[in-house]
């Protein structure tokens, strides 16, 4: 019987093997390799913490559990142990790789027996000053209790024999968190040295126990990964703030999901490890390499060397934003798509400043699901506050892993007037807006920023999303129904325009997915052009099968996980998808239905998943303008045509290049230049 999904883990470990492709292509700079080697590592921790974790869950649940694609749990958490296990060991051989190309340009990465005389002296300093200080050794002999572990630390395990002593002690060391894992050694001309900051401690571990009358000392990285997944408790005592605060204080204490270990490390160590740990799987247990904490290598320093990186691009303005008298003015005339990072993200902080200090302004409300740690927008709607705007912030608290920083904002913005809403009970508040509200000539007008990403300062640097700005009464409505809905939940409103998880996204997207089968059955053009982030709803790829095979030619860019298998034979080709990995991470959401040549545009910040149709609060919105809307198109069709870091996308795994056919288009790039060229133009 043909397979009809893709498992959902064996579609992420197939995406982050991607991202080894990044790190192991010679066309990408040298210190964007080992970058991409961090965010591997990185992704490899979240997916542990995660969906392992959940996985993990299930199996305690018995045999009648399955995942959401009926696949059998204690099977697939086998499956991904091998597939673990086989990308591990390519990992490794691209770094030794990317050591001997860092050796070419003069840098080398230096252990703790490598070391000259001046790097000795160096380093023996460093460590004195500012490592050793933060070392406490625990000495796992004489204590009763196991110490707990720490998630995302990274510990040395450390065997020390002592003269006329038959057993070894052993001892515990956690690699402080707070410097930084590299040290820069003296260098030698034209050579840079670095070291990593375990080795440092390796090195001088001999003064730490130097009470003892120690023979030989070896020490050996490790590090545990826990459940991260949230517990709420049901206390109708505590507010939800209460309940997430304790929830991600106990998710430090959460279950091992994953231990990771020096594949050279001492056999008795280990074993005494394991024991004191209480681990049972062998799926948990993972021989690593010599250092873990890879993600550390995302700030690998690059000393300068230009070649080493990728060049600098700087975000471009928007000129009809530099030339307005205010951004209110512009908007009254047109709408603008802005797209992040090609064109500034300051803008949407723009947007709220002069709101705040607007005389006409009455209210701002904001939709805040990843805050910065150093958030300008927060800070922004503060001022606001301050200058007597009523502002309400919808602060999501459930965001995973920004939760600590969410609670932050949102306990200072209360402090400082604002009204906070902390979503909505049952459902996670993913979409973005932003709504002004002003008088002008008497009348109340509203203008609304929706976006497919956060509105965060960090990541409008790294990740690829798109925003709009608008004073559409169509839009801008309908987006004051959606924050009057979180102000009360019970109610439920009609959309026209926009399109509402969980409450009509997956009955709107059907419809327009059904459309485009009775235009094919009349034998007119059916077309679907979607990119997201995630397609594993199996509901939503059953319809897409349907529309396949009835003609729709769809086309899908989806960055990460994807359960659909466009070869099926009876799709008859009609799907084809492609991945995009290169520079920025590809976030926006952009939904083309072909409508009979009137073509419907919608960007969203849901992607097409049970989670993001059924138990979030989302907003998908329609593009109006025909100028947009032909951005919009280049954009997807640029997209499209990437034949530089594009993958095709199968049920085989394999993620083969899209492969050159022409002139290489590298889509980052390209549609940089379409944006500079575009409005340089529009300018003059």
């Amino acid at each position: 019987m043909e397979k009809k999904y893709i498992n959902r883990e064996i579609s992420w470990l197939s995406f982050n093997n991607r991202v080894l492709q990044e790190a192991s292509d010679k066309q990408v700079p040298l210190v964007e390799r080992l970058r991409f080697l961090g965010i591997y590592s990185n992704n490899m921790d979240e997916f542990f913490k995660v969906r392992v974790a959940t996985i993990r869950r299930m199996v305690g649940v018995g045999k009648s559990a399955t995942t959401a694609l009926n696949f059998k749990p204690k099977q697939l958490l086998k499956e991904i142990a091998l597939l673990v296990k086989k990308q591990n060991k390519r990992f490794a051989e691209i770094y030794q790789s990317i050591l001997k190309e860092l050796e070419k340009e003069h840098i080398y990465i230096l252990d703790e027996k490598q070391m000259n005389p001046e790097q000795v002296k160096f380093a023996t300093k460093y460590f004195k000053l500012e490592l050793r200080p933060k070392l406490v050794p625990i000495m796992l002999n004489y204590i009763q209790d196991f110490p707990r572990l720490k998630e995302q630390a990274i510990y040395l395990a450390v065997k020390i024999n002592i003269q006329n002593q038959e057993d070894a002690l052993y001892a515990l060391i956690e690699i402080p968190s707070t410097t930084n894992r590299f040290v820069e050694l003296p260098s030698e001309g034209e050579k840079r040295f670095l070291m990593i900051a375990d080795d440092v401690i390796r090195y001088n571990l001999h003064t730490i126990f130097q009470q003892f009358d120690v023979l030989s000392l070896d020490a050996f990285c490790i590090k545990l990964t826990r459940d991260a997944e949230l517990d709420l408790d049901i206390d109708i005592s505590k507010s939800l703030i209460e309940k997430i605060e304790q929830s991600v204080e106990a998710r430090k204490k959460g279950a091992p999901v994953r231990f990771v270990y020096d594949q050279h490390i001492d056999e008795n160590l280990l074993s005494f490890l394991i024991h004191k740990l209480q681990m049972q799987d062998n799926e948990n247990k993972i021989a690593g390499g010599r250092y873990h904490n890879f993600r550390d290598f995302m700030g690998f320093p690059d000393f300068g060397l230009k070649k080493l990186v990728y060049p600098a691009v700087p975000a471009l303005t928007f000129p009809k934003f530099e030339k307005a008298r205010t951004l209110f003015e512009l908007l009254d005339k047109e709408d603008v798509l802005l797209h992040y990072p090609y064109q500034s993200f300051s803008y949407l902080i723009d947007f709220i400043r002069e709101a705040a200090i607007d005389p006409q302004v009455t209210t701002i409300k904001m939709t805040l699901y990843r805050v910065a740690h150093n958030s300008m927008v927060a800070n922004s709607l503060i001022n606001a506050a301050k200058n007597g705007k009523k502002v309400v912030a919808v602060v999501e608290l459930q965001a995973r892993f920004d939760e600590e920083s969410n609670i932050y904002w949102a306990k200072k913005m209360q402090e400082e007037g604002v009204t906070v809403i902390y979503g909505v009970p049952g459902l996670k508040v993913h979409s973005k807006l932003c709504l002004i509200t002003r008088i002008k000539e008497g009348k109340r007008v509203r203008y609304a920023n929706f976006s497919t990403g956060n509105f965060n300062e960090k990541t409008s640097k790294v990740y690829s999303d798109t925003a709009l700005f608008t004073s559409d009464e169509r839009l801008t409505y309908e987006a004051n129904k959606v924050f009057q809905f979180f102000q009360n939940n019970y109610k439920v409103y009609n959309f026209k325009h926009l399109i509402v998880a969980p409450n009509q996204s997956r009955s709107r997207f059907y419809e327009l997915i059904e459309q485009e089968v009775a235009f094919a059955k009349l034998g007119k053009p059916a077309s679907i052009f979607a990119k997201m982030n995630s397609l594993v709803d199996p509901e939503m790829i059953d319809h897409l099968y349907q529309a396949a095979e009835k003609g729709v030619k769809i086309r899908l860019i989806i960055r990460g996980v994807c359960a659909l298998i466009p070869e099926l034979e009876h799709l008859k080709g009609n799907i084809e998808i492609i991945s995009i990995l290169d520079k920025y991470l590809e976030h926006s959401r952009v939904f083309i239905f072909n409508n009979d040549g009137k073509k419907k545009f919608y960007l969203s910040s849901s992607d097409w998943m049970q989670r993001n149709l059924d138990f979030r609060v989302e907003v998908s919105f329609p593009i109006f303008s025909k100028n947009l809307q032909k951005e919009l198109s280049f954009f997807m069709e640029n997209q499209w045509k990437d034949n530089v870091k594009s993958r095709i996308i199968d049920g085989s795994y394999k993620n083969s290049f899209k492969g050159l056919a022409g002139e290489p288009n590298r889509s980052q790039i390209s549609f940089y230049e379409y944006l500079k060229d575009k409005y340089s133009t529009d300018e003059n």
